[in-house]
Order: structure tokens, then sequence, then C-alpha cells
């Protein structure tokens, strides 16, 4: 007879074929039991073919304590408030039970990062907690709420915690969002878990910290790891940065254009990379244009063999981005006898912009720009309507720049602002520096 056990609890069971002895971890699915064996090894075992489960030892309620010393607010310091959303960063997990214990309140903060209390004074909280490939439209205007929140009660700049996955959108999103900004909003995040001895938790929070407390920079950028060594942390715009590794501690880069800045907070540096001109100015009125939850923007990928169904499932969607090869060349002509379907497919970006959807180009090569003006492919969907030529944007900004503006503007306003540079998301001019090495 199987006992019933629970996370921590330490048991031994049988199945028809084999014994086994463990702590019981947390699981992903229901129908399995996850062991870490005595040796270190993990285990799943399919809970249909437990014969018997005996527990040797309950697990044991060891609460999780941090000493609430009182906060102490030096007034020659500058306030930084920290928005949790969720992610690596302000965690730690347990191995003996395979928990992820969260720290959001400024006293478990302080008591993880100490250093801070040098720097300013820390004010944070949870906003969401929750993986950041779940967010939506709905959770960016959440944050840009408790953000104009942050700023009436007085703080000279906001950190946002935030898993990495999406970070990128979230930045772009919350520079289209937030206009008159009179501090600067840093995204950081973690690679690496705290927890790890590769972490880049640590540097990456405090350099976030340092940065805002002392720039008089305000805008929305993203504060990540420079280079795989623990250094230095580079301070990324808003609109022009994306993800370009799933696991580099460095992921992050700037594309068709320079980062902002270098900062050390070891040896108290901030060098600028770029002139700014957008000066911290506490007496700025900041103006919220939120999102519109409703709002259904697609992206589809450009690739060979393509069939006109593809675009015909987006005639429900108010936009579409279109990664499109090249400087921006559809496959849409017809010139032998394997191409017919292309001609279609002509007709189907055709159909989908009649019935009113906002159709745009952005490279899928990422770096370089769309130019609609080349080749007779690229003419012809110019002048059927498409948006996008001699746009720079990432797939990502594309995406949530057109959403935005939908969220905002008529239509026929939308297609004037899309290729206007609103928040720095469009360069003038890409040079050699920009370019990926």
């Amino acid at each position: 007879m199987t006992s019933k056990y629970k996370i921590g609890d330490t048991i031994e069971l049988k199945t028809k074929d084999a014994s086994y002895a463990g702590l019981v971890m947390p699981s992903t699915t229901a129908e399995t039991l996850f062991l870490r064996l005595f040796s270190g090894y993990q285990v799943g075992i399919k809970k249909k073919e437990i014969k018997s489960a005996t527990i040797v030892a309950a697990a044991k309620k060891e609460k999780e304590t941090v000493e609430k010393k009182k906060v102490e607010i030096n007034p020659k310091l500058s306030t930084i408030s920290i928005l949790h959303t969720g992610g690596t960063i302000a965690s730690k997990v347990d191995y003996k039970t395979g928990a992820v214990i969260a720290r959001f309140t400024p006293e478990e903060i302080l008591a993880m990062f100490p250093e801070l209390q040098q720097i300013a004074n820390i004010k944070s909280r949870l906003v969401r907690n929750m993986w950041s490939e779940n967010m939506r439209f709905a959770h960016y205007n959440v944050l840009a709420e408790e953000i104009k929140k942050e700023i009436a009660a007085g703080v000279d700049g906001i950190i946002i915690t935030h898993g990495t996955d999406t970070l990128h959108y979230t930045a772009a999103a919350l520079s289209f969002i937030l206009e008159n900004l009179p501090v600067p909003v840093l995204l950081v995040g973690s690679q690496r878990s705290s927890d790890r001895g590769s972490t880049d938790a640590h540097l990456n929070l405090m350099n976030a910290v340092y940065f805002a407390a002392n720039t008089d920079l305000a805008t929305v950028a993203i504060c990540m790891h420079n280079s795989t060594n623990d250094d230095s942390c580079v301070i990324l715009p808003g609109t022009k940065t994306r993800k370009m590794h799933t696991s580099r501690r460095d992921a992050f880069k700037a594309i068709n254009a320079s980062p902002i800045a270098l900062v050390d907070y070891h040896k108290n540096e901030i060098n600028y990379i770029l002139k700014h001109a957008q000066k911290k100015d506490k007496t700025k009125k900041l103006e919220l244009k939120l999102f519109n939850e409703k709002i259904k923007v697609g992206i589809i990928y450009q690739h060979t063999n393509m069939f006109a169904e593809q675009f015909k499932l987006y005639e429900k969607y108010d936009g579409l981005i279109l990664l499109s090869t090249g400087l921006g060349c559809p496959p849409i002509i017809a010139n032998d006898e394997f191409t017919a379907e292309n001609a279609k497919i002509f007709k189907a970006l055709q159909s989908l912009m009649k019935k009113g959807i906002i159709i745009a180009f952005a490279p899928q090569t990422i770096y370089g720009r769309i130019v609609l003006t080349v080749y007779e492919p690229q003419r012809m969907v110019l002048n059927a309507g498409v948006l996008g030529n001699c746009c720079d944007m990432t797939p990502e900004t594309s995406f949530i720049k057109l959403a935005w503006l939908l969220s905002n503007y008529n239509k026929e306003d939308v297609k004037k602002l899309y290729s206007q540079n609103l928040r720095g998301e469009l360069a003038d001019r890409i040079t050699m520096d920009m370019d990926e090495e």
C-alpha cells in the first residue's frame, strides 16, 4: 500500500522491477514522482508503476526567516524603487527540497544584497510573480501604473526585475507607454539563478541601482552583463535591444545602435558611449499611453515554399509583422511552373490590407534595415500599402510598436507614425560599429 507523501519527505518505494529510496522533489507532471536519490542523482518514476511507498522521514518544516532590521534612510543618497515581476534575480533554490524561495521586501533584498545600502535608499515590492513568457499587454499596463505611483512618491529611479526571455519586449513596451519620463527606468534580469557560482544576478542588480542612482539620464533602458566576465554591465536602449543567446550572461545586445553606457559600481564609474538629451527632470509630468489589451498583432516568419493560407490565418487580426528576407523580399512573383502559389500570396496580402489590417515588414536578418524600393516585388508591396520601408527596428520592437500605435491612434495615423522615430527605435544611419562582430 502506498503511503501519502509530500515534497521533502524521505521515502522508500518499490515498483515491479526495482526499489528506490530518496527525497521527494517537486514534480512537473501529476503522473510522475521525482526522487533525489541518496547518490545525488534524480529519477522520475511513473506513479501508476509504484507498488508500495513508505515514509522513512517526514519533511521538516524549516521556516525561512530574514532578520527584520529597520531600513535606515540616508538623506544623502538617492531613493531607488525595485519593482519585481519574477524571474530568478531575487530568488534562490533550496536544493534539499527543490523549492524556489523568493525575496521581495526591502529587508529581504538588503539581506541578499547588503552593499545596496551604500548606493541608495531602497524601496522594494512585488508587482507580479510570473514567468516572463506569460506576459501580456495587460501586464505592461500594470507595470506602467506602478511606475507612475513610484514616481508620484518621489523616487529618483526605478528598477524592474524581470525574467530574461521577454525582457526586451517589456523594455520596448514601457518605452512607448511612458511619455515625459522624469527619472530612469531600468529593466534587469539574470541568466543564471542567484544560488549558482556563475550567477549574474548580483552584478546586474548592483550596477542597475548604481546607474539609476547616479545618472542624469531619464529613459527606459536595460542593464545586463557587458561580457562573460564579472567586470561591468552595459546599459542598453529600451527599443534597440535583443536577447541574442539562450544562456550566455552577455546575451543582450544593442541592434543597429550603440549601447548607452558601461557601468562598474566597484569603481564608481559610469562611462557614457552616447550623448543623451533625455535628462532627468522630476518636474516633468509623466503621461501614460497604455495598450489596448484586445489588440491582435501577429508575426509571420518568411521562408521558402510558403502558401497563401498562412497569411489568411490573420484575417481577424488588427496588424501583422512579416519578418522578411534580405532588404524585404516577399515571395509574390510567379516566374515559372512551380511558383503559381506566390501570386496567390500577393493577393492574400492585398486582401488583408483591404480588410483594414496593417502589415509592416521587419528584417529577419536582425541587423540592417528594410528597403522596399530596390526590386520589383518590393515596390509592389510598398505600393500596395505595406509599412516598414527604411525601418531598422528589431522584430520585437516592430511588433510592440505596431500594437501600441493601434492601441492609441486611428489607422491612418498609425500608417504615418510607424516610420517616425518616437522613442529612439529608428536609427538615422547604421554605422560599422553597430554591426555584430
